[in-house]
């Protein structure tokens, strides 16, 4: 200083050394001397700042800090950080947090967030950029100013030192939300329940009606996804799976207590991990004095299908049968194989009952039920394809009969004979003739005397005579002759004395040469 005394640096060093031998006064004294050489040098004053902090001088040192915001280089307070006790960086730390809490809690603006910000910077850098809570404060302030990207750099600057911080997890999936990137916001949302389903619901509730409204109802679709994988296959490992969708269900319910959906997504919840009686009491919330929710009820029927009250249980079951399959084939996968077949043949009989008492729109539910619970076992979809022709549902009907002919084996002769006699009436209900021709015929070709005994009653052979009488003209006209030909031929089996038959049969002989294969 004496070989220059203009320059900066050395009075910043000797001020350094002094302040390092403990002699804050004369360090004090050096900088002042500096500062009226160079009034605006974030240095100097940043220096000041500091010693005034640690004589008490609280006003004065916030004067000095604010003139460093101001001036805007704060890139000299990473070497001072290094030079300065850690009680005296710590004494910074806190008053620019604190300084930044008070504006935002008393100012509202941008300029104001910004000012918040500059405060926060300096208390980040004076903890080493370890201050958790003001990176926290600071990642929202750049949320609020629309800097997502930003805030997520702090969000994962806090979550690289400590992962568990639920904070830290909330905010930044609720940038991810903003960002529309919303599959890495459920993925931070649901470590962050699984962490503290109380620490979160605030979380969630302070953002705006409509952000609640999407989240939930993501970790609605979130948790159901994984309910229906884990149901269906049990080869998966089920305790972490199961803490975590138990705090999204927890944490739905926290959110919104009336919603009945949240209740019966816990219930599952409880109903896979096997706690059958905390899965009753949010039924209960659902179901009240009179029960009106279906899926609730198909909830308790599987409740009482584990206590072998089956009777009650197909009652409870069957509703949903019909309306939902997805959602009863969830529980249904939580059955053993002997209870799946309990439950078939009892709403197979509970079926049958009513449809002997012509109540078939009521045993529809009760076969479709069947249906489901034997994973499509043809006696089940043969007895609710005939429920529906009753109903004069042709089309389903015909659907579930495609279900039975794909499984149809080499040693269920009759049955199959059955299966395309029973196709050729429904096309008959579906007054399309020529396809019950074809089905017909194939019933045929598999046994002419199951065949016969089959149409006997219904439709009877001589109608279906003429129905093949017909299809065969039609079959002539467009010159498929061995098409022709083959219907006749059935037709025939049915009325061997049809002159009309007879008629066209004698008509192909004559149109077509004998080179064509027609026998």
């Amino acid at each position: 200083m004496e070989l220059d005394a203009s320059d900066e640096i050395s009075r910043l060093l000797s001020a350094d050394a002094l302040y390092q031998m403990g002699r804050i006064e004369d360090a004090h004294k050096t900088l002042l001397v500096a500062l009226s050489k160079s009034p605006h040098t974030s240095p100097i004053l940043a220096r000041l700042a500091l010693l005034q902090l640690r004589k008490g001088f609280f006003y004065d040192a916030n004067l000095l800090i604010k003139k460093v915001i101001q001036i805007g280089d704060t890139s000299c307070l990473q070497l001072i950080m290094e030079i300065f006790r850690e009680e005296d960086r710590k004494l910074l730390q806190t008053h620019c947090h604190s300084r930044a809490v008070t504006i935002l809690k008393n100012k509202q603006g941008d300029t104001y967030t910004k000012e918040a910000i500059a405060y926060l910077s300096l208390a980040i850098i004076a903890s080493g950029s370890q201050a958790r809570e003001s990176l926290l404060v600071r990642a929202r302030c750049y949320g609020h100013l629309g800097q997502k990207k930003t805030a997520i750099y702090d969000f994962n600057t806090i979550l690289r030192t400590d992962p568990t911080n639920v904070q830290a997890l909330c905010g930044r999936a609720f940038m991810h939300l903003a960002l529309n990137q919303q599959k890495e916001a459920m993925d931070n949302i649901v470590s962050a329940l699984t962490l503290d389903v109380a620490g979160v619901v605030p979380e969630i509730l302070s953002l705006k009606q409509e952000a609640q409204v999407f989240i939930t109802q993501g970790l609605s679709s979130h948790c159901r996804a994984e309910l229906n994988q884990l149901a269906s296959d049990r080869s998966l490992p089920r305790e972490e799976s199961s803490k975590k969708l138990l705090a999204i269900g927890e944490a739905l319910i926290k959110i919104d207590a009336t919603n009945s959906a949240w209740h019966i997504l816990l219930a599952d919840v409880l109903i896979l991990t096997g706690c059958y009686e905390k899965a009753l009491e949010h039924l209960q919330e659902v179901l009240g004095p009179t029960p009106r929710s279906e899926p609730a009820q198909a909830r308790l029927g599987f409740l009482q299908l584990k206590k072998r009250d089956t009777a009650a249980a197909i009652h409870n079951l069957q509703p949903l049968a019909g309306k939902d399959p997805k959602d009863l084939g969830f529980l249904l996968h939580l059955l053993d194989a002997k209870l799946r077949h309990s439950l078939s043949q009892a709403a197979a009989e509970e079926g049958n009952a009513l449809e002997k008492d012509q109540c078939p729109e009521k045993a529809l539910g009760y076969y479709t039920l069947a249906v489901l619970a034997s994973n499509g076992n043809p006696k089940y979809l043969r007895l609710r394809a005939s429920c529906l022709s009753h109903l004069q549902d042709f089309s389903r009907a015909l659907r579930d009969l495609d279900k039975v002919i794909q499984k149809h084996t080499a040693n269920d002769l009759q049955m199959q004979v059955e299966d395309f006699c029973s196709r050729g009436r429904l096309f008959l209900g579906l007054s399309d003739e020529a396809s019950a021709v074809e089905e017909f015929i194939r019933a045929f070709q598999l046994s002419p005397s199951l065949a016969l005994r089959s149409v006997s009653a219904q439709p009877g052979p001589k109608p279906l005579a003429q129905m093949f009488h017909l299809a065969g003209q039609h079959c002539l006209e467009e010159q498929r002759y061995e098409d022709s030909w083959k219907v006749v031929q059935y037709g025939l089996l049915l009325d061997e004395n049809s002159s009309d038959l007879k008629k066209l049969r004698g008509r192909i002989k004559r149109e077509v040469s004998w080179g064509c294969s027609i026998h």
